[in-house]
C-alpha cells in the first residue's frame, strides 16, 4: 500500500471534496465516502450500509480502504474530520475509482453515473494525463466509461420496460436480454431447476423469511438484478401489498442448500 496525502479541497464543477492521493498505488487518486455522500446527496450512514452490506465486493487496498482500522487513521484530521465523529464511526470508508464504480452499481441512479462520468475526466485520471501529457490515455478512458455506462442505461431501460408490461413472458425476456447486457453473460428467462421462494426455504429450516433474505444477503449470494447464478434467479412476482409486480430471489436447491449451512452452523 502506497503512502497517502491529503491534496487539500479539490473542486470540479459545483462538487467540492477532498482530494487524496496514494493509498489504492501511486499517484492514484482516492475518495473518501463522506465526500461521495455529500455529493450524490446521500447520508453518510446509508452509503456505509450499502458498503458493509456488499462487502465481499469490494476488496480492500484494491477498491475500499477503512481509514478507521489501518495506518492511515493518523490522517483523518488532516481530512476534515472531528475527533467526535473519528470516535463515532465504525468505518471511515475510502474508495478508489473501482471502488467508486462498484458502489454506483449498487446504487443504480443515471444521475449518479453523470456525477462519476465528471469526476474520472476531472480528478481521477487528471494527474495520469499531465502527467504523461498524452490526451490519447485521457480519451481511451473516457471512451471505456461511456461503454460501460451506455450498457448500463440500455438494461436500465429494458428493466423498466419489462416492469410496465403486463406479459409475464415477454417481462421474463427483457429481464433476460437486461441482465445480458450488464454482465455481457447470456442468461435463460425460464428457470431450469426448481426454484424456492424464501417462505418455503424458511419452513425447511424453521427460520422466517424475512431472516432466510437477511442471510442471503450477508452471504452474498444473490446475483445483481436482474440476473441469475447457481444459488437461483430473480423473477417477477406480484407484490401482496399492491396489484403491482415487483423482482423476487428465488433460490435454487444450491441456494437453499447454503442457506441450510449457514443455520446449522450457527447452532454450534
Amino acid at each position: 500500500m502506497n503512502d497517502l496525502k491529503v491534496l487539500g479541497k479539490e473542486k470540479v464543477g459545483r462538487y467540492e471534496f477532498t482530494g487524496i492521493e496514494g493509498g489504492f498505488g501511486e499517484g492514484k487518486k482516492a475518495m473518501l465516502v463522506k465526500d461521495i455522500a455529500a455529493i450524490h446527496n446521500r447520508p453518510v450512514k446509508k452509503i456505509n450500509e450499502l458498503i458493509n452490506r456488499n462487502r465481499k465486493r469490494f476488496k480492500d487496498g484494491i477498491d475500499v480502504i477503512d481509514l478507521k482500522h489501518s495506518r492511515f487513521a493518523v490522517l483523518l484530521k488532516d481530512s476534515g474530520f472531528t475527533q467526535n465523529q473519528i470516535n463515532a464511526s465504525n468505518n471511515i470508508y475510502m474508495l478508489s475509482e473501482r471502488g467508486y464504480a462498484k458502489l454506483l452499481k449498487i446504487l443504480e441512479d443515471d444521475k449518479a453515473w453523470e456525477i462519476y462520468d465528471e469526476l474520472v475526466d476531472n480528478y481521477f485520471n487528471m494527474r495520469l494525463a499531465v502527467k504523461t501529457d498524452n490526451k490519447q490515455i485521457l480519451a481511451n478512458k473516457r471512451l471505456a466509461i461511456m461503454e460501460a455506462n451506455a450498457a448500463t442505461r440500455q438494461a436500465n431501460l429494458m428493466y423498466k420496460i419489462a416492469m410496465g408490461t403486463s406479459s409475464k413472458s415477454i417481462k421474463e425476456r427483457l429481464l433476460a436480454k437486461s441482465a445480458e447486457r450488464m454482465t455481457g453473460e447470456r442468461f435463460t428467462p425460464e428457470a431450469t431447476q426448481e426454484d424456492y421462494s424464501a417462505a418455503e426455504v424458511g419452513k425447511m429450516y424453521g427460520i422466517t423469511a424475512q431472516k432466510v433474505g437477511r442471510i442471503a444477503n450477508e452471504l452474498g449470494i444473490k446475483a445483481d438484478k436482474p440476473g441469475q447464478n447457481k444459488f437461483g434467479r430473480w423473477a417477477l412476482s406480484k407484490s401482496k401489498y399492491s396489484n403491482k409486480e415487483v423482482l423476487q430471489w428465488l433460490y435454487s436447491k444450491a441456494g437453499a442448500e447454503e442457506i441450510g449451512k449457514y443455520v446449522e452452523g450457527s447452532k454450534k
